[in-house]
């Protein structure tokens, strides 16, 4: 039985190859291992080359999308299944439920909104699955820094970083992690 890898990356498609470059093994890498790859359905930036990479190496992508964005033009055509949500919200949650693990790429404000709620609600009790942070040549750093301060001030509760998330620095090492 297939498990599913739920991806918050990046859509710009004005950031640096190297990115792109890892956002695609990734996407090759789900397809090796036999993992479904899902995310937000956007066909340019990391969420495009995640969809490029998996579907390239046989794998298979589902995109989840709010109705806007699709009016907008920005879904990618050919994901082997599309899910319209009524909105961001619904598509954050619909993202976390079909997620067996979450692994979080480099990214801006949409991304960090995806991931902070996804912390929170594991923080909760709400999601129980495993939360990944792509840390690809110190991108995360600085919030990593951030999160252990939070901790240190007691703003923020976990019993060490893989206890709320693991910080990995390959993608190769997500899927060891995962143990495949």
């Amino acid at each position: 039985m297939s498990k599913n890898l739920c991806v918050f990356c990046a859509s710009s498609a004005h950031i640096a190859d190297k990115y792109k470059k890892a956002a695609y093994e990734l996407g090759r890498l789900c397809a090796k291992h036999g993992w479904i790859l899902v995310n937000g359905a956007g066909f340019e930036g990391l969420m495009g080359a995640t969809s490029d990479g998996c579907q390239a190496a046989g794998g298979r992508v589902v995109g989840i999308i709010p109705r806007f964005m699709v009016d907008n033009g920005w879904m990618r055509q050919g994901l082997d299944e599309e899910v319209i949500a009524k909105d961001m919200a619904e598509r954050k949650q619909l993202l976390r439920d079909r997620a067996d693990a979450v692994l979080v790429l480099p990214g801006g404000l949409g991304t960090m909104e995806e991931m902070f709620e996804t912390i929170t609600q594991k923080q909760l009790g709400i999601f129980r699955k495993p939360i990944f942070i792509f840390n690809q040549d110190g991108y995360y750093n600085r919030l990593v820094a951030w999160l252990d301060h939070c901790a240190e001030e007691h703003f923020l509760r976990y019993e060490g970083d893989d206890a709320l998330w693991t910080v990995v620095s390959s993608v190769e090492e997500v899927f060891e992690k995962l143990g495949v």
